[in-house]
């Protein structure tokens, strides 16, 4: 059996990102001075995060048996991340088309064939024993019986909540750690702001953290609770900074770092990603997150 730091389980694409000087509006055509393509999707880039941290990382998802595929996957393999668990099929590779403003806002369009969806019983999991293992939602079918197993195997669980579907209403109150978006905290739980939001999860998740992109964090577990602020960045990009967040946090629970090292060290690898143009070009790398944090500090 494989040991392994952190399995990320979920979705994968293929991102077309293009910089583009504002976005369009209704029928209005727009000229691009960038573009760059590569893999991207919650989980994968979860693993690459974890890869990129110099622990052990593993990938459970799907892509399609197509150049996008092979070209996600060889990505994936170049970084270190397992990808023994990934599943070829027939239908197409999730595209993504992200448009990046100066300001680094961004509007994505992202296409999934449904059928793709991973049956239950489709990934056999017992050549593997994580430390931690990630869910992002987006592999529902799998996801659910795997973290009934990991729970009776005492495996910390991490769930990457950034929106609100059939995967993260099913997970949510099922992990040891629930990390979300300020979005879904305030649509599942019909709360007005994130600290109302959070009371509302306290009975149902013995830990939990909500990140609020600029405005930082906060959290709540048996512990105590707090707010941690954002690291003060210049943002060129922040796509894929909450696929970092969560990548960081789950390598840090497998490492066994304090708990507010722990937020820190995630906070601090979400800002980075952000520095660059793309999530998958602007992961660092862990000695590029442990130099930021000597020289840096929250504002």
């Amino acid at each position: 059996m494989q040991n392994i730091d952190v399995l990320c389980i979920g979705a994968t694409s293929y991102d077309f990102v293009f910089r583009v000087k504002h976005h369009p509006g209704s029928d209005e055509k727009t000229t691009a001075d960038a573009i760059i393509r590569c893999g991207g999707g919650p989980a994968a880039n979860a693993a690459v995060t974890v890869a990129r941290m110099g622990l052990r990382s593993a990938f459970a998802g799907y892509l399609g048996a197509d150049i996008f595929g092979q070209l996600h996957l060889e990505e994936l393999k170049a970084v270190g991340v397992d990808t023994g668990l990934v599943v070829r099929g027939r239908y197409p590779t999730p595209l993504s088309s992200v448009l990046v403003s100066p300001s680094g806002e961004r509007s994505l369009v992202n296409y999934r064939d449904a059928d793709s969806v991973l049956p239950a019983e489709s990934i056999d999991f017992s050549t593997i024993h994580p430390e931690v293992i990630l869910f992002d939602g987006h592999e529902p079918e799998i996801s659910l019986p795997l973290m009934n197993d990991a729970h009776a195997k005492g495996i910390k669980t991490v769930l990457d909540a950034g929106s609100l579907n059939k995967g993260t209403s099913r997970l949510f109150d099922r992990v040891s750690h629930l990390v979300c978006s300020e979005r879904f905290a305030c649509e599942l739980t019909g709360a007005s702001s994130p600290d109302k939001a959070m009371e509302s999860f306290v009975s149902h998740s013995q830990c939990v953290v909500i990140t609020l992109g600029k405005n930082g964090l906060i959290w709540k577990n048996s512990g105590g609770k707090g707010r941690i602020p954002a690291f003060p960045v210049d943002v060129v990009d922040s796509t894929g900074a909450g696929d970092v967040f969560h990548g960081a946090f789950a390598g840090c629970l497998a490492t066994g770092k304090e708990w507010i090292e722990t937020l820190t060290y995630a906070s601090a690898a979400a800002a980075l990603c952000c520095t660059k143009l793309v999530a998958r070009t602007g992961i660092p790398e862990g000695a590029e997150i442990e130099q930021f944090l000597e020289e840096g500090a929250p504002g």
